[in-house]
């Protein structure tokens, strides 16, 4: 009994350990896929907020990229001046 009781254990622990193997490599080729492509990482990150936003009545300030910005209010690099 404490014999069969010992391998079921450790099949736990190799399912348990593959497991977090799996869940590892999907985060490295999750990041691997937001870095190739700043905006996803963006759009990743309001979903977050929403997400946040949703489960709890609070106020979240973040902050804006200034490119993002500049696209939303019409500005770029084709307006004249600037600081």
């Amino acid at each position: 009994a404490r014999q069969a009781e010992a391998e079921r254990e450790r099949r736990a622990k190799v399912i348990h350990a593959e497991g977090e193997k799996q869940a590892a490599q999907a985060l490295m080729e999750a990041a691997a896929m937001l870095s190739r492509e700043p905006a996803a990482m963006q759009l990743r990150y309001l979903q977050t907020l929403t997400q946040v936003a949703g489960d709890r009545s609070s106020t979240i300030v973040f902050p804006v990229p200034v490119e993002i910005m500049d696209k939303v209010f019409g500005r770029g690099k084709t307006s004249g001046g600037g600081d």
